[in-house]
């Protein structure tokens, strides 16, 4: 296992507690990153229905599963073989039938069919399909929002989070030494980017990475001016600039980072809006300590921009850790102006500036963890403009 028994038992209590105050009896989480952080399941099966179910009494959770995927989940989690629970694969596929017309049995089968149930309404992979199938399955249940009641459960890491995090980030640093290696004018995108998969999944001697939850983002001349763009099989030219955005991943956490390199002379606008990107963030990073709130970074953040007169619409970071595709943020703290949630110690965000102006920009970024006092860097690597 990943974690210890006890750590995965204490995490379900927070949720039960969390499920308590909101008046919810049965939660049904069909998010990759929540059913992870519940059991230990961790298969690229998210492409298809399953879910974990927690009910507020009980001792362990339920993995619903395809059976195909059984032995993933005997594996991967510390639940008991009968807390597994795997549909047939009649339900694959065959339409109107689905995988939740028997999750819609289990629940009736328990006596949980008038509850209070939670649903992740917002999570990648609860579909409208899924959903059509609860209402039109449990008639007497009342069904709410989460409201993402366990991903801000998650907000807080323990130190064992921390240490996988950190790993992460040396995969991080040794992948963007390649990247900044590897670029050259002509070089092929793709050929760069393949280097720089090959040290993220190579990790160190120690532990090896994993794939990561966003592909590795390279947006080069003017596609700086845009956000997540991917490879191509063109050329990196003298005179432009190319942006990398990537994470190291260990026991799927991810720590990401951002840089810009340029290519060819030093371009004194390019320069400079480096020096004020970084001035904003090290602003920013300097505000971060329990106590304050979301909203007191980005102000800081922000009063760095509007001193250079930089318009910037974005929120500048937002909350990691576990991490499954199409993303690693956690869809809870967002530094932007506004929030108010609360930094405790092991809150940790990705604070990134992706500055961009008409047909061209910067980007850096760093993985910040909120420690007693104030914040650490997770990653340690040059933030100014990389010219070669």
């Amino acid at each position: 296992m990943t974690f210890s028994k006890e750590e995965y038992q204490l995490r379900l209590k927070k949720v039960q507690k969390s499920m308590q105050e909101k008046g919810i009896d049965l939660l049904i989480s069909a998010d990759t990153n929540n059913m992870n952080y519940l059991t230990g399941y961790d298969a690229w099966s998210f492409y298809y229905a399953q879910c974990v179910i927690v009910h507020v009494n009980s001792e362990e959770p339920l993995c619903f599963v395809r059976a195909q995927d059984a032995g993933g989940a005997y594996i991967k989690t510390y639940l008991k073989k009968e807390n597994v629970v795997v549909y047939d694969e009649k339900y694959i596929h065959t339409w109107p039938s689905h995988p939740y017309d028997y999750l819609v049995d289990i629940i009736r089968d328990k006596k949980w069919d008038k509850l209070n149930i939670g649903l992740e309404m917002d999570s990648h992979y609860f579909t409208a399909f899924c959903y059509e199938k609860i209402k039109s399955g449990l008639p007497n249940a009342t069904l709410k929002d989460s409201e993402r009641l366990v991903n801000w459960v998650r907000l807080v890491k323990s130190d064992k989070e921390i240490s996988y995090m950190k790993s992460a980030a040396i995969i991080s640093e040794k992948a963007m030494k390649t990247a900044m290696e590897i670029i050259n004018p002509g070089v092929r995108q793709c050929d760069a980017v393949a280097e720089i998969q090959k040290t993220l999944f190579m990790g160190t001697p120690e532990f090896g990475g994993e794939y990561a939850s966003i592909a590795t983002l390279l947006p080069t001349g003017k596609g700086t001016s845009a956000s997540h763009l991917t490879a191509s099989q063109d050329k990196f030219v003298n005179g432009e600039a190319t942006i990398i955005e990537l994470s190291g991943v260990y026991k799927r956490y991810h720590a990401p980072i951002a840089r810009t390199v340029l290519l060819g002379k030093p371009d004194q606008k390019k320069i400079d809006a480096m020096k004020a990107t970084n001035e904003a963030l090290d602003a920013g990073i300097e505000a971060i300590k329990p106590g304050n709130t979301a909203d007191d970074v980005a102000q800081k953040f922000w009063a760095v921009l509007d001193k250079y007169n930089i318009k910037k619409e974005s929120r500048t970071g937002y909350s990691i850790g576990i991490g499954y595709p199409p993303d690693w943020g956690e869809h809870t703290l967002n530094i932007y102006k506004g929030d108010k949630t609360l930094l405790e110690p092991n809150v940790c965000f990705h604070m990134i500036a992706v500055m961009q102006f008409g047909d061209w920009g910067v980007e850096a970024s760093e993985s910040v963890r909120v420690t007693d006092k104030g914040s650490e860097l997770f990653c340690n690597y040059s933030r100014n403009l990389h010219i070669k």
